[in-house]
């Protein structure tokens, strides 16, 4: 999980600051997007799944650029955000009242989980509050940026949304991480997997000949 975290979200968005800070605003755009299809293609030339979520920020991030560059405005990139973290938390609120919440739905990205273990009762209400975490998470990052961005120039907006928007995700995340390793020790997952490694057999000897 935090791998997926680390190439979807936090290298765009410390790559994007870097090159803005260096080049420009429409530099830092090309590359955060050339970052993300260029994991992609790295996955695909190494036969490795893209995660949903690497998936779901390239295309996010094509349509702003796309957008953007239609209406030749660095101001309309940084509003779609808003409007996408938005309908993202609208989703997963939705999602809570579904029998399988958002969160049910991507932790095949993050963990690989049959049938018989995502139907258990911990296991479902632990995807019930981390929909419901993340939708709010949503709703707060939208509002935020759209505080900053009524408020602020675009250099400190910048600046302000590249830090703050990495330590909510980070802080997110390790959240995250936290509960969902909380549920798997009330299960057993992490004995059942130190168990697995007991019980593995170990090597024959090799046998020697009689003199």
């Amino acid at each position: 999980m935090a791998q997926s975290l680390l190439v979807a979200v936090v290298v765009p968005a410390v790559l994007f600051y870097g090159v803005f800070a260096l080049a420009g605003v429409w530099t830092a755009i090309g590359a955060a997007l050339a970052w993300s299809y260029g994991a992609i293609g790295w996955r695909v030339v190494t036969r490795r799944r893209a995660s949903g979520l690497l998936w779901l920020t390239a295309i996010l991030l094509t349509g702003r650029t796309a957008l953007s560059l239609v209406a030749d405005s660095a101001w309309l990139y940084f509003l779609q955000p808003v409007i996408s973290d938005g309908v993202v938390a609208l989703l997963f609120a939705l999602s809570l009242a579904s029998a399988r919440p958002m969160v049910a739905r991507l932790a095949g990205d993050f963990y690989p989980m049959d049938h018989e273990l995502a139907m258990r009762p911990r296991v479902r209400r632990l995807f019930w509050h981390l929909t419901a975490l993340w939708a709010g998470l949503g709703l707060a990052k939208a509002s935020a940026t759209l505080w900053l961005l009524q408020s602020q120039s675009l250099e400190t907006f910048v600046l302000v949304k590249s830090i703050l928007m990495l330590v909510v995700n980070v802080l997110a995340a390790v959240l995250t991480v936290a509960l969902a390793a909380y549920v798997a020790r009330q299960e057993g997952l992490f004995a059942h997997c130190g168990e697995t490694l007991e019980a593995a057999p170990e090597p024959a000897a090799e046998t020697v000949p009689a003199s």
